[in-house]
């Protein structure tokens, strides 16, 4: 029996590993219940991850509609709620991919104006790709203060600094770190967009790693503090925590159907 190169080609396609599954293989020997095992490591997840494309994941029609999407196509954004979130308009989706103790993936489909609103992600670190479409994003990270006031602590602020305030246009990767690069952020969506998160590790409510949400001050004149040396005063915000870990109201995420590649356990 002979074979033709043709013949070859094809069975080689046709055996290759589904990118969003060699992404998830390379997640199990690199992320543990405490992290990333290494920078080496996350720096595999994060190749592999830039390699990632709508269509890894089920998303090449929504991607077509991003592409085509125009300001003429605009949907009205709804009043305004509390604490900035948007009202009547189309819920943000979450397509949850996978799970475990040691990392999860999934994937936030935006439809234009949506919000995610800011929150942190307290010991973790997470790598973000945005598949397609354009958002704004806002991130910041906590100033230590050596010697907090009583002040500051009744009025449950905490000075951060501004990492990331810019719009982010598809593909675009970025990383944050536990205490670094932007833990604590927000994302506006300017046209339709679909960002796409691993988390390492991921949340757990029983293990202190809950997610928080925050606001930016209404405090006038926040308490007198004594700033790191490298810090500029003209650069610190001052965020308070919303209540009992809850968010703003109007902010609703539907669970979508993830129609990608199944990852097993």
């Amino acid at each position: 029996m002979t074979f033709d190169n043709s013949d070859i080609l094809n069975s080689t396609s046709k055996c290759k590993m589904p990118k969003i599954k060699s992404l998830s293989n390379a997640c199990k020997v690199s992320f543990s219940p405490d992290g990333p095992i290494s920078d080496e490591a996350l720096e595999r997840v994060r190749a592999l991850l830039d390699e990632i494309r709508p269509i890894d994941v089920g998303l090449d029609n929504e991607a077509q509609i991003a592409r085509n999407w125009n300001n003429s196509t605009r949907q009205p954004n709804g009043r305004r709620g509390r604490n900035g979130a948007n009202q009547f308009t189309s819920p943000i989706k979450y397509l949850h991919i996978h799970e475990s103790e040691s990392f999860s993936m999934g994937i936030f489909c935006m439809p234009p104006s949506s919000v995610i609103p800011l929150h942190n992600h307290p010991g973790m670190t997470v790598l973000s790709k945005l598949l397609y479409g354009t958002l704004h994003a806002e991130s910041y990270d906590w100033i230590d203060v050596t010697d907090p006031t009583d002040q500051l602590q009744e009025l449950s602020v905490r000075p951060a600094r501004l990492v990331r305030d810019r719009e982010m246009s598809a593909p675009e990767t970025t990383i944050l770190y536990p205490n670094r690069g932007g833990n604590i952020h927000t994302f506006r969506a300017i046209t339709p967009c679909a960002l796409f998160d691993v988390l390492s590790p991921p949340y757990s409510a029983e293990k202190g790693r809950d997610c928080s949400y925050f606001r930016k001050s209404s405090v006038r004149e926040p308490p007198p503090v004594v700033l790191p040396g490298e810090i500029n005063s003209a650069e610190v915000i001052w965020l308070e925590e919303l209540e009992d870990h809850q968010p703003p109201e109007g902010f609703v995420v539907a669970r979508g159907l993830y129609k990608g590649p199944v990852i097993r356990r």
